[in-house]
């Protein structure tokens, strides 16, 4: 059995999909399984042993360059070349689902009540009803599993094995690594500032532990916050840009990470370790909890079908409860040697 999975973005997204990979292969040992991305994200899928091709787009693109259209819809059109027995778009939006029907006949997807953009729905000849506030990780592993036959049930994603896999190793990564203090991977960025922890209760969560604290950052306004913090305590670290290999390589090594509800933060329940992630706008349905994998969320109450990207209630969180889950976090032996 041929098997194309449509997840184009985001981050977190390709993520909370890829863990029903395993359980996919475990199911049909024997089937192709191809991943149709954007190209930007195709290294968080690089190095996985149960995806047998990675097929990038790049529809972003599209957004500045009109006249590429034709040549990128020409480039999905011939993935088709691979006849796919299914493809299941886990991403339910008009975009992926077109993307879907280039590449095969069969196409599943969430029905129209299940997503956004009700008008994908039309193009899925399979259609999955999981209502759209659910857990997120949840809805991709029903979407991935259920036109296949089986079920992936909370208790296999609860035990199940990481995920994320890297190549060679950033060496980089060495000189800011301890072996004497504990190592805490702090995420302050993400694509709404509503959505990130204040700075300073970073810096005085870092104080607190006095553990080394090491801030990965995406671009010129959260390094100046990642070098803020370090100049504002000896326990924080500004590491330089990490690519995505990067990134998975040190949070595979850490011993916990505190961060945002955003894509690396995520990371970290994919490799089972160490977290706590921060919500304030966005509901804590989009994770799972796990006795390592902790939440913590503001005061403010969330409707998923209508965020409020003005909801900056995260920064309420207070530092002291953080530290007080790090510090039970930090008690656990995970810790692997680079």
């Amino acid at each position: 059995m041929k098997i194309a999975i449509v997840k184009l973005s985001a981050l977190g997204d390709i993520v909370h999909a890829m863990v029903a990979l395993q359980f996919i292969k475990a199911q049909y040992p024997d089937c192709q399984l191809d991943w149709v991305v954007e190209q930007g994200f195709a290294e968080v899928l690089r190095h996985n042993p149960h995806i047998d091709t990675i097929l990038t787009v790049n529809l972003k693109a599209l957004k500045k360059n009109r006249l590429a259209f034709f040549k990128e819809m020409a480039q999905v059109r011939r993935y088709a070349a691979a006849h796919y027995d299914w493809v299941i778009d886990a991403q339910g939006l008009l975009k992926s689902a077109i993307t879907a029907r280039l590449i095969g006949q069969r196409v599943a997807g969430f029905d129209s009540q299940s997503i956004r953009e009700k008008a994908a729905a039309w193009l899925y000849q399979d259609k999955v009803a999981c209502p759209y506030d659910a857990n997120t990780i949840d809805r991709n592993a029903k979407v991935l599993s259920a036109p296949l036959g089986f079920a992936i049930t909370p208790q296999q994603i609860i035990n199940k094995q990481a995920f994320l896999f890297f190549g060679p190793v950033d060496m980089r990564l060495q000189k800011y690594l301890s072996k004497e203090r504990k190592n805490i991977v702090l995420v302050v960025g993400s694509t709404w500032a509503s959505r990130n922890y204040p700075a300073q209760q970073y810096v005085n969560v870092a104080n607190a532990l006095a553990e080394n604290c090491l801030v990965i950052w995406g671009n010129a306004k959260e390094q100046a916050v990642a070098e803020w913090m370090a100049a504002q305590s000896p326990f924080i670290k500004a590491l330089p840009k990490l690519d995505l290999n990067g990134l998975k390589t040190l949070i595979a090594h850490t011993d916990l990470l505190i961060g945002n509800d955003t894509g690396p933060t995520h990371f970290a329940w994919a490799l089972n370790k160490p977290s706590i992630t921060l919500f304030g706008p966005t509901p804590v349905s989009r994770v799972y909890q796990t006795d390592i994998n902790r939440v913590i969320k503001s005061p403010s109450v969330v409707n998923p079908y209508r965020l409020n990207k003005q909801d900056f209630s995260i920064k309420d969180i207070p530092a002291a409860a953080v530290i007080a889950i790090a510090r039970e976090l930090l008690a656990l032996d995970t810790h692997i040697a680079i």
